[in-house]
């Protein structure tokens, strides 16, 4: 299985993603190496209070946007629902969606680093 095909099990609309950049392949995975990048330099986790939810908010709002320009439909998706929890001062109930995604989130992540290793 290609790189491409194991992103789209994984549930990333690749096609839409690489229509946004007019089908620049090249341009599209380096794009996934960068996101992925981001994840490692602000990475989601649960580990937060009410105190500092609105720099969690903030992050996760940012790493959403990526997602969502990426057509990675489960983080943008899970990522869309986090905010929106936050917002709404549901803290619990943020973490709770932030621990469901997280497997996903890291197989994703895997799977961008094994490609970037094979290149």
């Amino acid at each position: 299985m290609d790189f491409f095909e194991e992103m789209q099990t994984l549930g990333v609309d690749v096609e839409e993603g690489m229509d946004r950049l007019m089908g620049n392949t090249a341009l599209y995975e380096r794009m996934l190496v960068k996101f992925a990048d981001m994840l490692k330099e602000t990475p989601v986790t649960d580990d937060f209070g009410r105190e500092n939810s609105t720099e969690v908010t903030e992050s996760i709002h940012a790493l959403k946007g990526a997602a969502g320009n990426l057509s990675i439909r489960p983080l943008y998706e899970a990522y869309t629902e986090i905010v929106n929890l936050l917002r709404a001062g549901e803290i619990s109930r943020a973490k709770d969606e932030i621990r469901k995604i997280l497997p996903v989130q890291e197989k994703i992540v895997n799977c961008i680093r094994r490609h970037e290793l094979e290149e």
